[in-house]
């Protein structure tokens, strides 16, 4: 037999004899192990594939910039090509060289004519304009305005917009920024040229006074573009307001969702010129951000702001200086721009795939997948207890991970983009592992998206002192990237009984229990010698479990007190709900009781659980087997967690497949899920015995098993007892009888009695019963046997020749 004394097996021996079963366990799932295995390269060949399609249509002549021959030889062959901007469309001109972008005239946002300011039923200003003008296209561009210097506020909005529209024909760009130039198309994504000047839409000269009909061709040159834009003018119409709040007001309403008729009332800037006067100059400016389109989905817009701003400050300074002065805003400029191609990674659209394996930090990404590998593995140990069936989990699963993606993009991803939404439900979601993945994902698609647009490298350590990816503990300090890493700190542990006193304990016994009494004051005993040689000592063992939802206390075990020997084996006999199982989970480890203690082979189970595991084995009421492996394999595996290694291993498999007669005839090698109900049962017993185990458990061994089956396994717990404590729960006496030394009845969580089962049968056994079947005819002549050998026999049962009889016990 194996070595027993052995120490605890470290993590690196568990963790070895987990990954050995489950690599046996995956090499008897192949084919499903093959499709997991291969779904990830499969997808991402998929994934290559489309790429290259992508990148193909990319490279094609129209998303390229367009080029011309500008001499040819004799042959017609081109002997010199130019690519430029004049050379292509405008879906071409995004990939061109832009050495010197052009100047434009700064533009300011102009609501579309069916949106523009007027009176409503919703808004209750009367100097808005009549509904009617949207129907003409005539409404003005409303600004309004407030502040605590009403005059000054009126000087100001004056100020803003010229009453005529001038141009220079000799320098139209240039003169076009002398005046206030707006377009209701919607901005772009850079400054290189606004969409205004090719969107077909008209320009506007913001006035403060407009004749009917006056709209002018303007041309506008800004290389390559040379077109004729039409101007029309567009009054500009400025409206006191008393507050800031009346403002706030009037913008809400003229939202979509901010009056009930769902109607857009638009207006184009509102200032508040606070506390300014001649002294100081003090705004500050609404605009409609919504122009800025930011879904999340696309590039932000960059709002015509800077346009609005200026007309204020220009305004102030004339108010100063007088009319003749101005701060011109000339131009808007790009920087320039080289040749640049257009790509799309799709894998930092769809997920975490290619791009984002490899522009991020090899290092970064290995340290967020463990931690999520952890975090997942945690939740899984935890639910598993809510489920009784593999295939109802795996459906459970499969929505979960679908649902998780649903929740992620609609509704996760909109709080983490969110900066008022507090950070720390964000950290609680992120409990959830779904979300952790879902985050660490779109953090790693977000830099690799840039990093490839860019050409720069993605996710690097330095990052993670980004404002919206640090770590800060509760304190307020900031935590390391390694903030997870700790120390472990190992315990030694005790394999003596430092103190067995109890320590305030009080047992209440009645006195018509004498075997109890006797057995709590033999444990006293025990508890005051320096060493003892039991295996088991339970001292005053409680386990009470708490009330729920108003129910009361449930008090499972009431101040168990026992001592075992080597050698013996101790039944528990008693109903469903007792707490036989209560108090094995406790001495197993499972639940830590809730007074009292007890020792195994000297060791405390509240502070020397770690140890007590490899002198003790556990054979549970249901078979814990996976099918696809072994008994022999089963052994290796429970063996190599008892520390058991090389030959000793190997014997002590043998020995204990022997023991349980399932080594001869191959069954050894067969696959667990191919056993019968008492090879099953046979191979738990096996696999509570390797090892050498000085104390162990039985719960309920022969459960379910046809008397053949139960025979062959008791004759297996029979020869296991030599050398060690064995404690078994049952239903049945007859068990209790041929396997247990001692027995004592558990009822309402406390031994009623202790003894030897002949004895405690021959003390409370009352009756005996007495079945026979035989045909109908001679059921008479059956009854007369029995009241001829137990005359005082009480005949109980009678159906279709089977008889039962009460014989009365004679002592």
């Amino acid at each position: 037999m194996a070595d027993s004394s052995l120490g605890p097996s470290s993590f690196g021996t568990q963790a070895n004899a987990l990954l050995r079963k489950n690599l046996t366990f995956q090499k008897r799932n192949r084919k499903t192990t093959i499709r997991l295995v291969s779904y990830p390269f499969i997808l991402c060949l998929l994934l290559v594939i489309i790429q290259n399609v992508v990148n193909r249509a990319f490279n094609g002549s129209d998303n390229k910039c367009g080029c011309a021959c500008i001499r040819r030889n004799v042959n017609g062959g081109c002997e010199e090509e130019r690519c430029g901007l004049e050379f292509s469309d405008l879906d071409q001109a995004a990939s061109c060289p832009i050495n010197s972008p052009p100047e434009w005239p700064p533009m300011l946002q102009i609501p579309v004519p069916e949106f523009r300011a007027v009176k409503t039923d919703f808004i209750s200003f009367s100097d808005l304009p009549n509904e009617s003008c949207r129907s003409t296209g005539s409404c003005p561009a409303t600004i309004l305005f407030t502040g605590t210097n009403r005059s000054l506020g009126e000087i100001l909005s004056r100020n803003m917009f010229k009453e005529a529209f001038s141009i220079n024909s000799s320098d139209v760009m240039g003169s076009l920024a002398n005046n206030v130039i707006g377009s209701e198309s919607k901005p772009g994504f850079s400054n290189f040229l606004d969409p205004s000047f090719f969107s077909g839409l008209p320009l506007y000269s913001v006035q403060s006074q407009c004749a009917s009909n006056s709209t002018i061709s303007v041309p506008i040159q800004m290389s390559p573009i040379n077109v004729t834009q039409e101007l029309r003018c567009l009054q500009g119409l400025n409206l006191w307001r008393n507050s800031a709040s009346e403002i706030n007001d009037e913008l809400y309403k003229g939202y979509r969702k901010g009056n009930s008729e769902r109607k857009i009332n638009e207006i184009t800037a509102a200032y508040d010129f606070l506390n300014s006067d001649v002294n100081r100059f003090n705004v500050s400016i609404w605009y409609n951000s919504t122009y800025k389109n930011d879904t999340g989905n696309s590039p932000i817009g960059l709002v015509r702001v800077p346009r609005a701003v200026n007309l204020a400050s220009n305004a102030y300074l004339q108010f100063l200086r007088g009319p003749g002065t101005q701060m011109l805003f000339e131009f808007v400029k790009e920087m320039p721009k080289t040749y640049t191609e257009l790509r799309l990674d799709i894998s930092s659209l769809l997920g975490a795939l290619i791009e984002i394996f490899t522009l991020n930090d090899y290092s970064i990404q290995f340290v967020f997948y463990f931690i999520y590998i952890n975090l997942q593995i945690s939740l899984a140990f935890l639910v598993a207890a809510l489920f009784s069936s593999v295939k109802t989990a795996t459906v459970i699963a499969y929505i979960c991970v679908f649902g998780t993606g649903l929740l992620g993009g609609y509704l996760f991803q909109f709080f983490v983009q969110d900066d008022t939404f507090p950070r720390a439900w964000i950290i609680v979601m992120e409990l959830y592992p779904g979300f952790a993945l879902y985050r660490g994902i779109y953090e790693f698609g977000q830099y690799s998206f840039r990093g490839n647009y860019l050409g720069i490298d993605g996710m690097r350590w330095a990052n993670l002192s980004d404002s919206g990816n640090d770590q800060v503990v509760s304190s307020g300090g900031v935590k390391g990237p390694l903030f997870f890493l700790q120390k472990f700190r190992k315990k030694s542990p005790s394999f003596r009984i430092p103190s067995l006193r109890r320590q305030g304990s009080k047992v209440l016994v009645q006195m018509d229990k004498p075997d109890v009494v006797q057995e709590t004051e033999k444990v006293e005993q025990l508890l005051l010698e320096p060493s003892t040689s039991h295996a088991v000592i339970c001292d005053n063992l409680k386990k009470i479990y708490p009330g729920r939802d108003g129910n009361p206390e449930k008090l499972a075990v009431r101040g168990l007190s026992l001592a075992l020997p080597p050698g013996e084996c101790f039944g528990m006999l008693g109903p469903n709900g007792a707490g036989k199982t209560s108090f094995i989970s406790m001495m197993i480890g499972l639940t830590k009781p809730t007074s009292g203690t007890a020792f195994v082979q000297g060791m405390d189970i509240k502070t020397d659980m770690d140890s007590i595991y490899t002198s003790m084995g556990v054979c549970p009421q249901h078979d814990l087997l996976w099918e696809t492996l072994t008994g022999r394999e089963h052994l290796l595996f429970y063996g190599r967690l008892k520390n058991l290694k090389g030959s000793a291993l190997t014997q002590a498999v043998e020995e204990s497949l022997k023991g349980v007669n399932l080594f001869n005839g191959g069954v050894a090698d067969k696959q667990a899920g191919k056993y019968s109900g008492g090879m099953k049962r046979r191979l738990s017993v096996a696999i509570s015995l390797i090892g050498d185990p000085k104390v162990v458990y039985m719960d309920e061994p022969s459960t379910g098993l046809d008397p053949a089956s139960r025979n062959s396994l008791w004759n297996v717990v029979k020869h296991a007892k030599q050398g060690r404590a064995i404690i078994l729960t049952t239903h049945s006496m007859e068990e209790a009888e041929v396997l247990c030394d001692r027995l004592g009845i558990f009822v309402d969580g406390g031994l009623q009695c202790i003894g030897n089962p002949k004895e405690l049968k021959a003390r409370y056994g009352g009756s005996y019963v007495f079945t026979i079947t035989t045909s109908s005819d001679h059921e008479e002549e059956v009854e007369k046997m029995v009241r001829h050998l137990s005359p005082n026999a009480n005949k109980i049962y009678q159906i279709s020749g089977t008889q039962k009889f009460e014989l009365p016990n004679m002592r």
